[in-house]
Formats: structure tokens, sequence, C-alpha cells
């Protein structure tokens, strides 16, 4: 028998107790799934990093720790964890966020925005076709490549940007400093989804803003930290950048008092984008822990040193 702790807040226990417990029979796994486990009996914890687990030091026999979450920022500095932290690359979320992104930029290319607020004029405006409407992606991991992917099927000439190189059929991939400059030389549209890391932080700021061509405009799915707050509303004010679709933030939720609330040119939306979804998760649940007992390399394993 295999012990699971669910170490995530108890009304996380109602939506994924029965598609984790599906997804072990499924998988061909024995497993006592519990919110309960004493600590010293525990194989492996399912773990979100606003529930209640904290300290990781009496887990002695965990082979790995296997999160809900995409993002590792809140954990990945406990030194308490000590075993294998794997990240949730889930194929619901995937879609999700493919579909929000996909969303928000044909919302832009089409301006959609104007036309719902010119309802009472007649005053045609043609935009261009996809195929004239340069995309940057910054971030090219799973959901990066992802959304990059179904852009480019849209007709988007899409760059893609990255901290290391990358390489996807029909995108333009960069990376570095110089190759972050290129990418946002000409881009209509920029879409965040780096990892929040310290070398990853207010990527987008006055200087690399400024990079943008005037007009451009911003979605970011990713993180809050991404971008620097004050830089991106002084682009703002000043029309450089003509609009902003913010879905993270630094502080959640949005304070509000927060200038970006009010501003006539950010649409702010409630950390919506992409949701970890219980039965595709359960499934990479699942498989991971069949591939700790088989001694298989673990799925979506986290870097400590990268942070992700």
């Amino acid at each position: 028998m295999i012990n699971v702790l669910f170490a995530a807040r108890p009304e996380r226990w109602e939506a994924y107790s029965t598609p984790l417990k599906a997804a072990f029979a499924d998988a061909g796994l024995e497993v006592d799934l519990r919110q309960d486990h004493t600590p010293d009996t525990v194989d492996y914890i399912v773990y979100a990093p606003n529930g209640p687990l904290s300290d990781f030091t009496p887990y002695t026999r965990c082979k790995a720790v296997l999160s809900l979450w995409a993002g590792v920022e809140k954990i990945i500095g406990n030194e308490s964890l000590t075993m294998p932290l794997c990240r949730m690359v889930d194929p619901g979320l995937t879609a999700g966020m493919v579909e929000w992104v996909t969303g928000h930029v044909l919302r832009y290319h089409l301006d959609i925005d104007r036309s719902i607020a010119m309802q009472d004029r007649w005053e045609p405006v043609i935009p261009p076709l996809a195929m004239e409407r340069p995309v940057t992606m910054l971030g090219l991991g799973a959901l990066g490549q992802a959304c990059a992917k179904q852009l480019f099927q849209l007709g988007f000439p899409v760059t893609g940007w990255s901290r290391s190189p990358k390489s996807i059929d029909g995108i333009a991939c960069l990376h570095g400093d110089t190759g972050l400059a290129q990418a946002l030389k000409h881009a209509e549209i920029v879409i965040l989804l780096l990892p929040d890391t310290p070398a990853t932080e207010n990527t987008l700021n006055a200087e690399t803003l400024a990079l943008l061509p005037r007009g451009a405009r911003i979605i970011n799915p990713g993180r809050g930290p991404l971008i620097d707050d004050e830089a991106l509303l002084s682009a703002l004010d000043s029309g450089h950048v003509a609009h902003a679709t913010l879905d993270v933030f630094r502080v959640e939720p949005l304070p509000a008092d927060h200038r970006f609330w009010a501003h006539p040119n950010v649409t702010v939306t409630p950390h919506i984008a992409a949701e970890t979804r219980a039965v595709t998760s359960a499934q990479v649940i699942a498989e991971n822990i069949r591939r700790g007992e088989v001694g298989e390399p673990w799925l979506n394993l986290v870097d400590r040193k990268q942070g992700y």
C-alpha cells in the first residue's frame, strides 16, 4: 500500500479526492489517500503552497512532493523540503491558458473594445490580417510554447523569448539580453508567461518597455512581479503602451486603491487565466507516483537552481 498525504486546503479535498482515487485505480496503484497520515508513514505528498503544511522535516519516508500548482516560487526556498519537488503541468490548465491568451490576443487584434465603445457610431476600421500583427511570447515553457503554437496556427508571426535557448517549429526563438531587445522591438502584442524568479523580476521595466513600438499592448497571465508596475503605469499614461490586460499581480487580491483598477487602459482579471483542473491533474499525480514506484524519471521535476 502506498500512503499519499493530501496537503491542501480542506475545500480542495472535496474537489480532488474522487478524481485522485480514480486516477490511482486507472494506473493500477494501491493507494491510501488521506489528509491525516502520520508523517513518518507518508510515501508521497500532494501539495498546495497555500495549504496547512510548511515543515517537511517529519516526512522522513517521503519520496516526492507533488505540487498542484504550476508555480513553485512560494515553496522553492523552503529549507525543510529536501525531497524531489515536482510542479504541476496539467493538460487542463494548459488548455485553459491557451484559450484565455488566444481570446485576449484576438480581442486586441480585432480591436473589439473599440467596436463595443462605438455602438452609436458607424466608423468602420478594418483590422489587419493576423499575418501582419507581430506577437512576442516572453517565456517558452510548457504554457508559453502551447500558446505560441496556437497563435502561430492562427497566422500570427510569433517571436518567442526565453532565458535559455529553445527551438520550436514556426516560432522565431531568441534568448539572452540581446534576444530580449530584439523580441520586443517589433512586438505589437506582448504576452508574459515566464516563471517568477529573481532573474525574471521586472522583465518589463522602464528600459524594456521603451523598446516596444508605440501603441503596443501587453497581456500578463504569468506572474505579477514580471512587470514593474510603476514603469507600466508611466508607459500607459504617456500612450507608449496602448493597453495592458493583467491577470496576476504582486499582491492578490489586487488592493482596492491600486491604480490599475481605475486606469482607462488597463483590464484587470482576477487570476482566472488558468486553473489546475482536478481530473487532468489527478492523472499527472498518478503517473508521477507510478514512476516513483518503478524508478522512472519524474515528470516536471523542479530544478532548484533555476527556480522552476
